[in-house]
């Protein structure tokens, strides 16, 4: 008899307990599940600015029945050349590059033979630009064919080689002038008044790889040429006056006026193999038989 009463105490005992930790798992609220993280978002990439070069009609072009000062070696005697004068528009999507700014426009009843018809600020204006639209003015070197019209931007940034820039900073300040220069040109930026940056080096003139000032020293101090990234026509390398024509940048010619032989020979080598690795369209912008690389003004290469 307390045998089986105890056996149904402990059962009664057992049941209780079970129901009660049962209600106490009713009773207890759920956890929640743990949140998931959100994906990373990742930001749309920028469009690409739209890139465009234009070729400007910087002067008449020139016989020359003796081009041997262009070799220090004699290379060229009895060589006729016909040479031009070139300047170039760089678009990137709204800001502007115009790079070289050629021989002065023609002025009075006799220009000289070398003068373009246009001046660079007419040209613009067929695009419908105006001078104070455009950012930056950079020259290849300060000779006057050159830098002829760099005047009529005096509110774009110059861009110019620290050599060039302190050969002309020399020029100005000097008591006999220096006939290859004429700091006359640059008096707007010598005398503070405009924004000037001496390149040392290359520079990134947008800041995205696109249109590359290449550090090519050698005609004159702080000699510059320029590399051009188009999205359609592929890359473009313009050489300034690392050479004058066809042959002269086939044979490594240095001219007699180049103010380093070495370097000239220095540059040339860098730009060929840029040239050759990046499969670039290479603008001689003297050469008149280069003119015909580009679409013929007012339209523009892409």
């Amino acid at each position: 008899m307390t045998l089986t009463k105890l056996r149904v105490g402990a059962g009664l005992l057992a049941s209780f307990i079970i129901a009660a930790a049962a209600a106490s798992a009713q009773a207890a609220p759920a956890k929640p599940a743990p949140a998931k993280a959100a994906p990373a978002q990742t930001p749309p990439a920028e469009a690409a600015a739209e890139l465009s070069l234009a070729r400007f009609d910087c002067g008449k072009t020139t016989t020359l029945a003796d081009v041997s000062r262009f070799s220090d070696v004699a290379a060229f005697k009895g060589l006729n050349i016909q040479l031009t004068f070139s300047c170039y528009l760089v678009k990137h999507g709204n800001d502007y590059l115009v790079w070289d700014t050629g021989n002065p426009a023609a002025t009075g009843a006799t220009p000289a033979p070398t003068a373009p018809t246009s001046s660079l600020v007419e040209q613009l204006a067929q695009l419908h630009l105006k001078p104070e639209q455009i950012n930056f003015v950079g020259v290849s070197h300060y000779h006057g064919d050159h830098v002829g019209q760099v005047a009529s931007f005096p509110q774009a940034t110059l861009l110019i080689g620290k050599g060039d820039w302190d050969a002309l900073n020399d020029a100005k300040n000097a008591a006999k002038p220096n006939p290859a220069i004429n700091p006359a040109n640059f008096a707007h930026w010598t005398s503070g008044e405009g924004k000037v940056e001496p390149v040392s080096g290359d520079k990134d003139v947008f800041g995205d790889g696109s249109v590359i000032m290449l550090n090519t020293p050698g005609h004159t101090p702080g000699h510059i040429s320029l590399l051009v990234k188009l999205k359609d026509k592929g890359n473009v390398l313009i050489t300034g006056d690392l050479a004058h024509f066809r042959e002269n940048y086939d044979s490594n010619g240095v001219p007699t006026f180049n103010t380093n032989r070495a370097d000239t020979l220095a540059s040339l080598d860098r730009f060929k193999q840029l040239a050759t690795n990046l499969h670039a369209t290479v603008i001689i912008q003297h050469d008149a038989r280069d003119i015909d690389k580009l679409p013929v003004f007012p339209a523009s290469a892409k």
